[in-house]
């Protein structure tokens, strides 16, 4: 079938895809899993409601087949999902699968980020909002210090894994870290990526006013620093990538607030339960576990999941900008992953 195209105009290939291993993590953070509603005895997904290691794999070839090269786990916390180095062995041997990533908070690489290697992990993105301790224990939820994540990003470093970190940026919270965190990483050759807080669910009360743009924080950085733009690596490239002037490390941005990239969007999303999501801010998922978990063959699951993609008409961050997505109900991001 090769690869999969919607059928507007925008011509956009299946290239990316996102699976939620798990629903649970050990933060309560602010931007996606708020104490408030994320509490104790918050009812998360029973396990017999998650896709197996196996349906994962035979899902993830489907895609492939479709057109799918890179694959990113995530959660929650994709660490809290047992044995999760035997799911990364089974994604690096799909067909097509040029790279397996993985998205964490970093407080369980120590224990983990040799074992992930070797089961040929390439990268990981560890989320890290500020250098402050005592504004990281606040934005976590569970008063975790920084030094649990610092530790994280040497154990990824001395294992040989390639380390992208995230950092949200919200007003009246974090920017004050804008530069810390660009010199920390600068330092460090780590590739920074300044996400703008965005409207992800409905439980972390965004707001237009909380975002810093792009355009602020690259005019924050040159206060200190020579930046130069570089070219996208390709098609759907997400981030939009400066380096350093006197290095080769990079800084990036996402902007799905204040320059919408709908239009070269290559990414579906699994969640945890086995539904397939179109859009990051969407409110609807289609179920596929059903079908993997029926007599259906792999033709047609793979037509399925074909048809969910050739259909999706999602352009959220355009209909934000132009102001006309407020009353959407959107997933939430500790369901769908990053």
């Amino acid at each position: 079938m090769g690869q999969v195209k919607t059928k507007d105009a925008l011509n956009r290939p299946l290239r990316d895809l996102r699976i939620s291993v798990i629903d649970r993590c050990n933060f309560r953070c602010q931007y996606c899993m708020p104490a408030e509603i994320f509490h104790d005895h918050f009812q998360f997904l029973p396990r017999n409601e998650l896709l197996t290691y196996e349906e994962i794999e035979k899902v993830a070839t489907i895609f492939a087949e479709l057109g799918v090269e890179k694959i990113r786990l995530t959660g929650g916390e994709p660490l809290l999902r047992k044995d999760l180095p035997r799911l990364v062995e089974k994604l690096v041997k799909v067909s097509g699968i040029k790279d397996v990533a993985l998205t964490t908070n970093g407080v369980y690489l120590p224990k983990y980020a040799k074992e992930l290697k070797t089961a040929g992990l390439k990268r990981v993105n560890i989320s890290l909002d500020s250098l402050d301790d005592e504004l990281f224990k606040k934005i976590n939820g569970r008063g975790v210090g920084t030094a649990s994540v610092l530790r994280g990003i040497e154990a990824a470093k001395e294992a040989g894994l390639g380390i992208k970190i995230n950092m949200v940026v919200k007003k009246g919270l974090n920017e004050d870290q804008i530069l810390p965190m660009a010199v920390y990483c600068k330092e460090r050759d780590l590739h920074l990526r300044f996400i703008e807080f965005m409207d992800v669910g409905t439980t972390n009360g965004w707001k237009m006013d909380h975002v810093i743009s792009m355009k602020e924080i690259l005019r924050i950085l040159q206060e200190k620093f020579e930046l130069e733009p570089v070219d996208p690596s390709y098609f759907g490239e997400v981030a939009k990538r400066y380096i350093y002037r006197d290095s080769k490390t990079e800084v990036g941005f996402i902007t799905s607030v204040s320059q919408s990239f709908c239009s070269s969007c290559t990414r579906a999303r699994i969640s945890a339960d086995g539904k397939i999501y179109t859009c990051l801010f969407t409110g609807k998922g289609h179920d596929i576990k059903s079908i993997v978990r029926s007599d259906a063959s792999e033709e047609e699951l793979k037509a399925a999941i074909a048809k969910i993609w050739h259909d999706r008409s999602d352009r959220y961050s355009d209909e934000r900008m132009m102001g006309s997505s407020n009353s959407r109900e959107k997933i939430e991001m500790s369901y769908i992953g990053g």
